[in-house]
This record gives structure tokens, C-alpha cells and sequence, in this order.
């Protein structure tokens, strides 16, 4: 009897302790939320002081489910600097996704705060977790549990400690796992074989040793295996080859040792191969050869000895090679001529001889990519010429070129026959051009390529003087590879001049970048793509020629109180109308289609009368039909489909989940990060319509306008519908683009219910 009177006081006093689960779904989550930002620094004071009401469901970066518990916080990038001991995640059971990623905070994750254990690693709900980019420390092994519903976590860049634990493999919904640049050691655990949904692991820049587990082969679905900048060792397992679905192999800086496996070779998809900074020996193995995905290969810094073999001609997709810094000899072989696709090699330091392959990429690379080998010679310059291949160019001096071609929007087939040959021109004649830095008109008398009496020269020198040699007062943008100038030409005439970041060797900062630019949009003819006049090639000055909009971005005009007050609905309608339009034409009439990569409401220029035209084409892809059209990331983080963090397939559908965010960016006048969040959640789909019931659509739409009324909201509601179809997690399941330009065209009668009641779960239906 006094055992059962001890256990009943005891139930007692721990429900005074515990919050009750009806008790976390409000109040106490209130409380929580509140007492965290108390504790931050001053600058955070007013992170929650917009809310709506006691319920954190109307909230900045908060979503609830239907019981109005919260289930997702999304405050990345917000400026947070302080530490997370006052938050207490035992309040939040609940919560799916926690996103803290990009901000300031610093110290551990607290474990126990006296009531009560508040650790993360109770929060066994969470879907999705984001905390890279801060200052956060702390035994990784201690602070996070084993999470059986995680699809997604990034620790990546903080300050993290200790061993990852073997419980870790029983996360079997883990799709994509991020801890690199922190400072875990330890080894990597046969354990972690059994994440076996797992599409990307990136353990780099940390102190992991040990050698590689041949268990990594169960990870069949894995496209990118990062383990680079550790102090990994022994011998990289054969059965690695068995990861067929592989894009990215980087086991850069390391202490491997021994041969570098052929059964690398069944690694059929394999893009980027970086074995570089180790101790592997012997030969190359023949048998990389045959993985013609190949696109960066670099075994730099090694000990490799013998031949290069001939096989690596076969890699006709491949654009970098750096064999440099190790023992390789004998001569290259002229296989090697047929690799079209080559901007960078590196050959230097080894005991190579013979003559180099007589291509263009061979011809136009610098000297430093040969230089410290045995006896190379060829018509590269700066090399020796080769005995039987002596040919001397006039005056023995190299061309100087400056090429500017323009493009005159007329004259229909025959206009794209001359920008293809212009194009190519550049492309072999300029890539490589040396310039004397002390006069940019020295080349008046060399040759100079013109269309139509358009002197290129003259446009060119035009240009420098209507910019002042590029003087910052004629900046208008600043992007991640180049800047943006306007120029008034001596006709009277206005462009927009996007000028390449340069080089320490005077080189463009982002090649691939300005030849994609000028490769799609000599393609491209619409209105609602901003249009190319022309480009120069030049290592001094590399620039595009836009026709100039002077209504700027549709982000400056959303952040703009005053310009978004007057940017009314018709107006916002008429830019998704334009959107849409330009976009199908890429994906629908291009012949292959064109994918933009990266819309977002900063790549969507105005002019006066507020048309849209979609610019910056620099991460543009032209899908090839007979391809698996895979690369990198890019984009815009906030923009780029979900799918992008596990697979690097390009289409379509990847512009179509943009646009759906930058459609409900425009009729709601700010990011719809919470929207996104709420409709990302991994709760059941009758869950989330069933939270979305609760929210009205005029209470999401830009509060800096008048409601829409008549036609003009049933259109609204039609745009907002097609937004939150772009945005299906399944791009199966998202529309086209010409689906959605079509049915935008289309009148609509007016609302059959009252606008003012209408509901977002009634547009997920």
C-alpha cells in the first residue's frame, strides 16, 4: 500500500512538472517561443513581435498542423545571434521541420534545464532538419538522437564534435545527411550502410580516420559521396563500384594508398571524379576510360607513375582534367585530340615528352598546364615546337583580337545562321587572346568581325568610353558572376552591359557561365525574354549587350512600400501571365527545350509599361534528348525545387516549381516561405488541406493593396491555384508550363462564393 501511495504522489508531482500534450499544442508552445527570444540578443527582440494573436500558427516562420501545434519553424537567415539554452524542443512533440540554418548561434544544444529533459533529442518527429551556417557546438553523439522519420538534415559548418554513432544507419528514410566542416573524428561506421534510401552523404572537412567500409555499397540509391578534407586511409574498396547510381565520387585530401580501383568503371553515371591530394601509386587504371558521363576528372597530387592511358580520349563529355603533380610518363596521346568538350587541363609536373595533341583545347591552354615535365613540345604557346612541326605565324607575333557580334533582331533564319558563326568565332578565336593592359584601342588595325555595318571594334570601344572604363556609377546590379552597367551610346541608344567577374589571370570568372548565356539566348525570340544584342569575348573585358528595362527587378519592385502600393493586381497578373508565356516557350517551342535554372523575382526585369521579361541566363541548361541531362546545383535557395537536394536531374519541372514561388511571391508580396513550409510538411495530404482550411486566402495575399473584387479575384484565385500546383513535391505531379499559359488565357466568370471566404484548403483540392 505504501509503494502504490509513493507511486501516486510521485505521478503527481511529474504532471506538475511535464506539460500535458493539450498544453504544448498552445500555451506552452506560446511560452516557449517567447522565452527563447527573450534570451537572444537585443537585435532579435522583435523576432516574434509581428504575431497575430496568442496562437504561434500566424507567426513569421511558423506552420501548425490542424490541432494548431507547431510543426514547423523556419527561421533561417534572420539574423539570430545567441544560443538555443532557453529553447525548450520537449515543448514542440509535434515539430517536423526545424530550420536555423544561416544565422549567428553559438554554444550546445541544451540536454536537461534542471523541468526537465528539453533536449533534441526527443523531438523523434522530425522530418527535416537544418542547422548549418552557424556557431553551434557540442558532442554530436550526445545532442542528436535517432530520428526514424528524418528525410533530410544538415549540420554543416558549425563547430560539432565527437563520433558518428552506429545508431545513425537505423535512420532508413534518410535521404540527404550534411556534417562537413565541423570537427567529428572517429571513423566511419559499417553501421551507416544501412541508411539505405540515402542519396547524398557529405562527412568533408572533418577529422575522420580510418579507412573507407565496403558497406557503403548497400547505399545503391547514393548519386553524391562527398568524404573530402579527412584523414581517411588505406585502400578505397573495390566494392565501391557497385554504387551505380553515382554522379559525385570526392575523396579528395586524404591519406589513401594503393591503386585506384578499375571497378570504378560501373560506376556508369559517374560526373565528377576527385581523387586528388593522396598517396595512390601505380598506373591509372585504363578502365576510366569507359565512364563517358565523366566531366571533371582530377587525380592530381598523387604518386601515379606509367602512362596516361590512351583511353581517356574516350571521354568526350569531359570538361577538367588535372593529372598534374605526380609521376606519370611517356608522351599523351593523340586521342586526346578528339576531346572537344576540354576548358582546363593540367598536366604540369610530371616526366611526360612528346608532342601535345594538335586540338583546340590543347593549342588555346596555357603554358602553366605543361609546365615541369620531361621534354612536351607543340604549337601551344610557350612551348618548344616540335622538330617535324616548326611553323611560325606571321612576324612570329601572336593575334590580338577584341570581337563584338552583334545581333540584329531581324531577317529570321538567316540572323540565327550568323550568330551561330559568330559564336563559333568567338569561341576560337578569342577564348585565349592575350591583351596589353596599357591600351585597350591598340588592335585598330587587326582584323575585325562586322555584321550589317556594325563595327564591332567601334562598339566595343564604345562601350568603354560610355562606362568609363567600367566606373562603379554605372553599377545598377551586382550578381554572383558579373555586374550589370548601363551604357549610352553615342546613337542615343541605352543597354544594359553585364560584365564577367575577372580572374587573377585575367581570365572569366564563370566560363561556362557566359557561353551558356550566349548559347541559349541566340536561340531565343520572344517577348518575354529580356534580348541578347551582343557579346564580347575578351580576356580583359567579357561582356553581354542587353536591351536596358527600366523598370528594374520584380524584387525591387515587391520590396519597394511605395512602387508595390501602385504595382497593382491586374499589373502582378499580367507578370505571371508574361512569366508563364516565356517559359513555355523554352520548354515547349525550343527545339531542344531550354531550362532557366534559376527564376526568382531578382531574374525577372520590368520595362515602363510593367511586361516581364525573364533575364540572366547563366546557369541555363539546353536538355540534349539522347541524355541524362544531370548537373550541379544552382539556383536560388528558396526557389529551387525540392528534389534538387537529392538529385541532380535537370527538366522542366524544376522552372515550374520556381515559378509556382515566385507566383505566390507576387500576389503575396513577400517569399512564401511559410506557405512552402506548411505544404511540405510529411504529414498525410487530408492533414495538411485540413490545416490549410483554417487559413484564408485574403489574409495571405498582400496586405499593401486592396482586396481584389469581381473578375479580377476570380483570376487571382485561379493564379494562386496554379501556384500551389507548381509547388507538388512529386514533379510528376506538377503541371507544364504550356499547361499553365494556356489556362491563364483563358476568361474567367466570376466567383460563384464570396472571395473573402475562400480558403487554401480549397485550392489544394
Amino acid at each position: 500500500m505504501f509503494k502504490y501511495i509513493i507511486l501516486l504522489i510521485f505521478a503527481s508531482f511529474s504532471a506538475l512538472l511535464l506539460p500535458s500534450p493539450a498544453a504544448t499544442t498552445d500555451g506552452q508552445e506560446v511560452e516557449a517561443l517567447l522565452k527563447w527570444q527573450a534570451s537572444l540578443d537585443d537585435q532579435n527582440q522583435s523576432l516574434f513581435s509581428s504575431r497575430v494573436g496568442n496562437s504561434p500558427c500566424n507567426w513569421s516562420g511558423i506552420s501548425c498542423n490542424e490541432f494548431r501545434s507547431v510543426i514547423h519553424i523556419n527561421l533561417t537567415g534572420s539574423g539570430l545571434k545567441g544560443t538555443l539554452h532557453a529553447f525548450s524542443f520537449s515543448f514542440f512533440p509535434n515539430l517536423l521541420g526545424l530550420n536555423l540554418s544561416n544565422n549567428s548561434l553559438y554554444g550546445t544544444i541544451p540536454s536537461f534545464l534542471g523541468p526537465i529533459p528539453i533536449s533534441l533529442r526527443n523531438c523523434s518527429s522530425l522530418y527535416r532538419l537544418r542547422l548549418e551556417r552557424n556557431q553551434l557546438t557540442g558532442n554530436i553523439s550526445e545532442q542528436f538522437g535517432v530520428y526514424p522519420n528524418l528525410n533530410y538534415i544538415d549540420l554543416s559548418y558549425n563547430n560539432f564534435y565527437g563520433e558518428l554513432s552506429s545508431k545513425w544507419g537505423q535512420c532508413q528514410n534518410l535521404q540527404s545527411l550534411k556534417i562537413s566542416n565541423n570537427r567529428i573524428s572517429g571513423v566511419i561506421l559499417p553501421q551507416l550502410g544501412g541508411m539505405i534510401q540515402l542519396h547524398l552523404l557529405d562527412l568533408s572537412s572533418n577529422h575522420i580516420a580510418g579507412e573507407i567500409p565496403r558497406e557503403l555499397e548497400r547505399l545503391t540509391l547514393l548519386f553524391n559521396l562527398t568524404l573530402a578534407n579527412n584523414e581517411l586511409l588505406g585502400r578505397v574498396p573495390p566494392e565501391i563500384g557497385n554504387l551505380s547510381n553515382l554522379r559525385i565520387l570526392n575523396l579528395a585530401a586524404n591519406n589513401l594508398t594503393g591503386s585506384i580501383p578499375g571497378q570504378l568503371e560501373a560506376c556508369s553515371k559517374l560526373q565528377h571524379l576527385n581523387l586528388s591530394k593522396n598517396r595512390f601509386r601505380e598506373s591509372i587504371p585504363y578502365e576510366i576510360g569507359n565512364i563517358y558521363s565523366l566531366q571533371n576528372l582530377d587525380l592530381s597530387q598523387n604518386l601515379l607513375m606509367g602512362e596516361i592511358p590512351p583511353q581517356l580520349g574516350n571521354l568526350e563529355n569531359l570538361e577538367t582534367l588535372n593529372l598534374s603533380h605526380n609521376e606519370l610518363s611517356g608522351s599523351i596521346s593523340s586521342t586526346f585530340a578528339d576531346l572537344s568538350s576540354l576548358t582546363n587541363i593540367d598536366m604540369s609536373y610530371n616526366q611526360l615528352e612528346g608532342p601535345l595533341p594538335n586540338s583546340k583545347p590543347f593549342l588555346e591552354a596555357p603554358i602553366d598546364g605543361f609546365i615541369n615535365n620531361k621534354d612536351l613540345c607543340g604549337n601551344a604557346t610557350g612551348l618548344n615546337a616540335c622538330p617535324s612541326t616548326i611553323s611560325n605565324g606571321p612576324n612570329g607575333k601572336e593575334s590580338r583580337k577584341v570581337v563584338v557580334l552583334i545581333l540584329v533582331p531581324s531577317f529570321g533564319a538567316l540572323l540565327l545562321i550568323f550568330s551561330v558563326v559568330g559564336f563559333l568565332y568567338v569561341l576560337l578565336n578569342c577564348r585565349r587572346v592575350r591583351n596589353n593592359q596599357n591600351s585597350p584601342r591598340e588592335a585598330r588595325n587587326d582584323n575585325m568581325f562586322t555584321i550589317w555595318s556594325y563595327d564591332g571594334k567601334m562598339v566595343y570601344e564604345n562601350i568603354i568610353d560610355a562606362t568609363e572604363e567600367f566606373d562603379p556609377k554605372y553599377c545598377i546590379g551586382v550578381g554572383g558572376y558579373g555586374s550589370v552597367y548601363k551604357a549610352e551610346l553615342p546613337t542615343g541608344q541605352v543597354i544594359a552591359v553585364k560584365k564577367f567577374h575577372p580572374l587573377e589571370d585575367e581570365g572569366i570568372a564563370n566560363l561556362d557561365s557566359f557561353e551558356n548565356e550566349i548559347r541559349a539566348l541566340t536561340e531565343i525570340r520572344h517577348c518575354n525574354i529580356v534580348r541578347l544584342y551582343g557579346f564580347c569575348s575578351h580576356l580583359r573585358h567579357s561582356f553581354l549587350l542587353y536591351e536596358f528595362l527600366e523598370g528594374g527587378s520584380l524584387q525591387k519592385k515587391l520590396t519597394n512600400k511605395e512602387e508595390a502600393t501602385e504595382f497593382g493586381w491586374i499589373k502582378r497578373i499580367n507578370i505571371v501571365k508574361g512569366v508563364a508565356e516565356g517559359l513555355s516557350y523554352m520548354h515547349h517551342d525550343c527545339s531542344p527545350p531550354i531550362v532557366h535554372r534559376d527564376i526568382s523575382c531578382k531574374n525577372i526585369l520590368l520595362d515602363l509599361e510593367h511586361n516581364a521579361h525573364i533575364s540572366d541566363f547563366g546557369t541555363a541548361k539546353v536538355l540534349k534528348p539522347d541524355s541524362s541531362n544531370w548537373s550541379l546545383f544552382t539556383g536560388t535557395f528558396g526557389y529551387a525545387a525540392p528534389e534538387l537536394a537529392y538529385s541532380m536531374e535537370v527538366n522542366e519541372k524544376c522552372d515550374v516549381y520556381s515559378f509556382g514561388v515566385v507566383t505566390l511571391e507576387v500576389i503575396m508580396g513577400k517569399h512564401p516561405g511559410d506557405l512552402i513550409s506548411l505544404l511540405s510538411s510529411s504529414s498525410s495530404s487530408s492533414a495538411t488541406t485540413s490545416t490549410a482550411h483554417g487559413i484564408l486566402l485574403k489574409d495571405v495575399l498582400d496586405q499593401r493593396l486592396e482586396p481584389p473584387r469581381n473578375q479580377v479575384a476570380r483570376i487571382v484565385v485561379s493564379v494562386a491555384k496554379f501556384a500551389f500546383a507548381c509547388l507538388e513535391t512529386n514533379p510528376q505531379s506538377r503541371p507544364t508550363m504550356q499547361q499553365i499559359s494556356r489556362e491563364l488565357s483563358i476568361q474567367r466568370s466570376p466567383l460563384s462564393e464570396m472571395f473573402g471566404e475562400i480558403t487554401l484548403g480549397q485550392l489544394l483540392v
